[in-house]
């Protein structure tokens, strides 16, 4: 994958790999040790069901492994973002 700014990442809807709408984009989180992108914080969709996937409060915590490409949205391998729900 391309190297991408996080600000390009602010607000960008978050979709499955076969086409479910999940969310919002609200934040990231990195890990201070090693600069890695570890997670995405995004707010679900009213249609998307978040049982058995990891949340924080009303968020949702997206592992960013799980992400497969960035362009209009940032499309997520939902087999990855369950298993390591």
């Amino acid at each position: 994958m391309s190297k991408t700014f996080c600000r390009a990442l602010a607000k960008k809807r978050v979709m499955s790999n076969d086409g479910m709408l999940i969310g919002t984009i609200k934040n990231i989180i990195v890990d201070l040790t090693t600069g890695q992108v570890a997670d995405l914080l995004v707010k679900p969709d009213e249609t998307f069901k978040t049982d058995g996937y990891r949340t924080d409060g009303d968020k949702m915590l997206v592992p960013f492994e799980a992400v497969k490409d960035i362009k209009d949205y940032v499309v997520v391998d939902r087999y990855l973002l369950k298993r390591s729900g």
